[in-house]
């Protein structure tokens, strides 16, 4: 029997912002200004409540992580996002294995997890901190 979180279909839009907020670990503001800097687009109900869906969560956990992790800001990252739409290529899934070391995981191409990873039972899951660089020689 599959687990009922694998049945689930990615792409319905079940969480209100309070509880997509949680999931994330984000305040529902913070999911509020990505919207606004063009970064989401969650679905509305007909009362114009926001509702997100697992590719949506999956979506903020990236933004965090880049910008967290990699110092990226909206800006960049709104450009990385369209660039990837329009390339149909995984640059984001290149620059985590870039900043991870892993770059076999380049080479070959993963699927995208149907569920949302569980950081309690799945450590490997979450983003790994990467290595900070001197910036003075990055800008060089």
């Amino acid at each position: 029997m599959a687990s009922p979180r694998q049945d689930r279909d990615p792409e319905r839009p079940v969480y209100v912002i309070s509880v997509a907020a949680t999931l994330v670990s984000a305040h529902p503001r913070t999911l509020r200004i990505y919207e606004d800097e063009g970064l989401l687009c969650p679905a509305r109900t007909p009362t114009n409540i926001r509702l997100y869906s697992e590719n949506d969560i999956r979506r903020i956990l990236w933004i965090r992580h880049l910008t967290r992790e990699r110092g990226v800001n909206l800006a960049g990252i709104r450009i990385l996002f369209e660039l990837e739409e329009r390339l149909g290529a995984r640059i984001l899934e290149a620059l985590y294995a870039e900043g991870t070391g892993d770059a076999e995981s380049i080479r070959q191409p993963q699927a995208v997890p149907t569920a949302i990873p569980d950081p309690a039972t799945d450590p490997a899951s979450t983003p790994r901190p990467t290595t900070t660089r001197d910036r003075s020689t990055a800008d060089r």
